[in-house]
């Protein structure tokens, strides 16, 4: 995760004197914990919703989170964001090597999630970037404390 922060730091720091844009909708890949697809759409000028669709341990998980938008220091489009949200989650208890479940046995999860990020768009490119913390608590089903949800997001956006 170290490294990826030092990355976006340099990526953002490379692109500093251009000028971002505001964009609608973004929709693109999502690299960390847990993996998947994201969608993020604006509904004011700094509230967001944001759809993940995203595997891990054999499963997948469907997320929606409502993320407020912040702007950081005097950088056009460098924002921080917070949220909240939900999950519904379905995973294979014999992929994950026993670290939680039974092996053999399916899990349906449902939780809540909350969300801690850094992002940046680009004025030459359609290109959103974003680094963010997602840790989630099942409720309902096998529950626990998920924490480790860190990933870096790259996105279309129009």
């Amino acid at each position: 995760m170290k490294k990826a922060f030092l990355t976006l730091i340099f990526i953002i720091s490379a692109f500093s004197l251009a000028k971002a844009q505001d964009y609608r909708t973004g929709i693109g890949l999502r690299a960390g914990y847990p993996a998947g697809l994201t969608v993020k759409h604006f509904i004011s000028n700094r509230t967001a919703l944001e759809g993940l669709l995203a595997t891990r341990w054999g499963g997948f998980v469907v997320t929606g989170l409502f993320e407020a938008h912040k702007q950081l220091a005097d950088v056009d489009q460098l924002n921080w964001y917070y949220g909240f949200g939900a999950h519904v989650g379905f995973w294979n208890g014999s992929y994950n090597r026993n670290y939680w479940g039974v092996p053999g046995d399916s899990y349906t999860v449902v939780g809540v999630d909350g969300i801690l990020g850094l992002e940046y768009s680009f004025t030459e490119l359609p290109i959103n970037i974003g680094l963010d913390w997602k840790p989630a608590f099942n409720v309902f089903g096998y529950s626990g404390v998920w924490a480790d949800g860190a990933a870096f997001s790259i996105r279309y956006i129009f």
